[in-house]
């Protein structure tokens, strides 16, 4: 892989720390320093202002606009507007002034910068010198974070220290609603209405054309004798503080911030402008930032005892695994089941927000393992959004339900027509994702009430979708695209084919299952759909006579129809200066080989690891990796879960190095556009499923730990079925204990071995074979 690290920030177990301020790395920092607790996110730009390239972005879940086509299509199916993720009004707008000087980053004289992101309490903080004309010296430091259990509130403290003098500094404190979205240049808000209150202000804002609204609002406290008048510019609300400073003392000044949001354009505003105030005076009772940041400590410290991956011997993955953990739990923890997961989570505006077919299979693992709710909130994201998704069928002249590609609202969001109208792993996606969290959860009252419905319009669109061959003697996929995007208008790719047949074989098993277990609520669902015996009956027949493009012989699954016939190139041939393909080769150019993007064929066969024997594993690895050109983050973890498993170690190691850094080391050099969020959750999956050698996909749960050469131990911990063991390798024993749950054994395997965990532990030897 042509990927190389750009190493800025310093290594730290618990710490993402910034020595200097760099210029070139301004934009990845602002990412990296990003803050969110799933309601809002906020990316690490300087509050006070700056005269360099910067992102200035603040986000909320959900809050989005529209756009319309400039070059509309007649063509029935391809979409002709899109939403994204908006950039919304700048709670944080600071503004720092000592007389007639303004503190600008990258324009005023500072000394002895530091920036810490501290992943054990989630409280950033920021200090340097100023050095101001007439040999003056203030020693500044900023401090932020968002709250994890009140999440409609922010907290920011800056505190000033006069090193050499006394004197006054003026301090701007406002909500800026004269916010640009970046990559539109566009201001897509308007204030409805503001007003002062004492120690504070509080500003309504609604978007253009989707009219959602935000309401801000904000109360500011100092340890001094401070003092402030309101300014107001359009759009702009400000308290504008004189705080006293006495040489060589601390003077704070707290800015208590809460974000209330109504994304139901025809609610009552009036409403939520009273419960702004209401938020806003209770803080005001409490007006203890410190209390607030003990909290903070507090919800982290239960959360790293529950969710932490410990490695010794390698600090840099130490670091980067506990960053990806954390910023996983920022993203996204199950608050509102109207959320979703962009793949750039809450940290910028590239890919516009969007959730992806990522969701379900990248991502679900985590939750599955460490917040069984959230991992269910996930899917009742998708059954919240269904009839979008039956509109969207309707759209590809097809039936039942079509899950989008790219969606904030469960609307088709993607333009791009190849991607929005050939492929369908969303649809699987979800189905899988259903089949996932029942097989772990045992929920049925979910699996009765919500994913049954989902299953079958989801087969419904398959079946429309799908087509027979010509003699009828098997059923496929026409004309599509599979997760590999460097092959387009394909047929029989066998991964959409594979994932339809198990979708449909789940369906009726699932509907079987209703049928005997709770036979009104059975009755009810068919009444509802319309489901008939002979639409289940076709179902079957199509799962049994689907075409697999499977050679006995010698054990490879065929991409797609032709696949084997493409031009061969040797992808270590190409010149490092052609990457990323996309921004150098002609768009077509990409379509004409056996180059492969991501990891296709080894995808179903990761998904549903355990339908397949370990020698067709190691028989498509070997075919598949060396055509892999690994354009997609997500690609390296996957690759590296199965090269452990077939015990090519020291590959998965070298694709592991990508997983955990790849925002920390920015190796794709485009981290200053947001964090890859879904290859961060890859890369708990590349850990605890590869190097952990688990497997959640049969009747019982799998492990078969190895440890790489490079550390000297590993452990994590996994809850399942009420059950939260931890698992702790080193370079001759593997230690497996129960740290809460049920009396009764836990039954699972072990190398193969059917094992019961009991108060014991099992302690058994590393096998000797599988030591990396």
């Amino acid at each position: 892989m042509s990927k190389y690290a750009d190493r800025f920030f310093k290594v730290d177990p618990w710490k993402i720390i910034e020595t200097e301020f760099d210029m070139e790395h301004r934009l990845v920092s602002e990412s990296v320093f990003s803050l969110a607790n799933e309601y809002m996110g906020i990316r690490g730009y300087f509050e006070e202002g700056s005269d360099l390239p910067s992102l200035r972005g603040a986000y909320f879940n959900g809050v989005y606009e529209i756009e319309e086509s400039a070059n509309p299509s007649a063509y029935k199916g391809i979409v002709n507007s899109t939403h994204f993720m908006v950039n919304a009004p700048d709670w944080l707008y600071t503004s720092v002034f000592y007389e007639d000087e303004q503190l600008v980053m990258g324009r005023s004289n500072i000394s002895e910068y530091s920036r810490v992101l501290d992943l054990k309490n989630g409280i950033l903080k920021r200090s340097f010198i100023w050095h101001l004309q007439q040999g003056r010296q203030i020693k500044m430091v900023f401090e932020r974070f968002l709250d994890m259990n009140h999440v409609v509130r922010a907290y920011q403290r800056i505190s000033c220290i006069p090193i050499n003098f006394s004197g006054e500094i003026r301090i701007q404190l406002g909500i800026n609603s004269n916010v640009i979205h970046e990559s539109r240049r566009e201001k897509y808000w308007k204030t409805e209405r503001y007003q002062f209150i004492p120690d504070g202000a509080i500003l309504l804002s609604s978007t253009v054309h989707t009219k959602q609204f935000l309401c801000s609002g904000f109360l500011w406290w100092s340890n001094q004798n401070a003092r402030s008048k309101p300014l107001y510019e359009e759009g702009l609300a400000v308290q504008e503080i004189f705080l006293p400073l006495v040489q060589g003392e601390i003077s704070c000044l707290d800015k208590h911030i809460i974000n209330l949001v109504e994304k139901d354009n025809s609610a009552e505003i009036e409403s939520l402008w009273e419960a702004a105030l209401v938020q806003l005076s209770s803080i005001k009772k409490e007006q203890d930032y410190m209390r607030a940041k003990e909290d903070q400590t507090t919800y982290w410290a239960s959360l790293w005892d529950r969710m932490d991956i410990e490695i010794k011997g390698d600090d840099l993955n130490q670091q980067g695994i506990r960053f990806c953990i954390f910023q996983m739990q920022q993203t996204y923890h199950g608050y509102d089941a109207n959320n979703n997961i962009g793949a750039k989570g809450l940290t910028g505006e590239a890919y516009n927000g969007h959730a992806f077919w990522d969701t379900e299979t990248y991502c679900l693992p985590f939750y599955l393992f460490n917040n069984i709710q959230a991992a269910k909130n996930l899917l009742l994201f998708r059954y919240k959004t269904l009839p979008q998704a039956k509109e969207r069928a309707k759209m590809l002249d097809g039936k039942g339900a079509c899950f989008p590609i790219a969606t904030l609202n469960g609307e088709e969001a993607c333009d791009l027509w190849q991607h929005a109208s050939l492929q369908f792993q969303p649809s699987t996606g979800v189905a899988y994702g259903i089949y996932h969290y029942h097989l772990l959860s045992n929920d049925d009252e979910f699996l009765f009430n919500y994913g049954a419905e989902l299953l079958v319009e989801i087969s419904r669109f398959l079946l429309s979708r799908g087509a027979w061959n010509a003699d009828r003697s098997g059923f496929g996929f026409y004309a599509v695209m599979g997760p590999d995007e460097f092959h387009m208008m394909v047929n029989h790719n066998t991964y959409t084919n594979y994932m339809a047949k198990k979708t449909f074989e789940y369906t009726c098993s699932t509907l079987e299952r209703m049928q005997k277990m709770v036979p009104e609520a059975y009755s009810r669902l068919v009444i509802k759909l319309g489901i008939t015996d002979n639409e289940l009956n076709v179902m079957k027949e199509c799962a049994e006579k689907m075409i697999l493009l499977y050679d006995n012989k010698t054990k490879l699954f065929e991409q797609h129809e032709g696949y084997f016939n493409l031009p061969h190139i040797n992808i270590d041939d190409i010149p490092v200066t052609d990457f990323p393909l996309y921004h150098h080769w002609s768009y077509d150019r990409i379509y004409r080989t056996d180059m492969i993007k991501q990891p296709d064929v080894l995808m179903f066969i990761f998904l549903y690891n355990n339908e397949f024997s370990l020698d067709i594993k190691k028989v498509n690895y070997e075919f598949y990796e060396p055509r892999t050109i690994h354009e997609s983050s997500l690609s390296p973890s996957v690759h590296s879960i199965l090269a452990a498993e077939i015990g090519k170690y020291e590959e998965a190691y070298s694709f592991f190095n990508f997983a955990t850094r790849m925002d920390l080391d920015n190796y794709n050099r485009n981290s200053g556009e947001g964090l890859h969020t879904t290859s961060i959750a890859a890369a708990w999956m590349n850990i605890v499923y590869g190097f952990g050698g688990l497997r959640s996909d049969g009747p019982i749960l799998k492990l078969s730990p190895s440890i790489p050469r490079y550390w000297h131990s590993y452990s994590f911990n996994i809850t399942y079925r009420k059950y939260l063991i931890r698992i702790h390798v080193d370079t001759s024993m593997v230690h497996i204990v129960k740290l809460e749950g049920p009396k009764e054994p836990l039954l699972f395997e072990l190398y193969g071995n059917r094992v019961a965990l009991d108060s014991s532990g099992l302690h058994v030897k590393l096998p000797e074979m599988i030591r990396s």
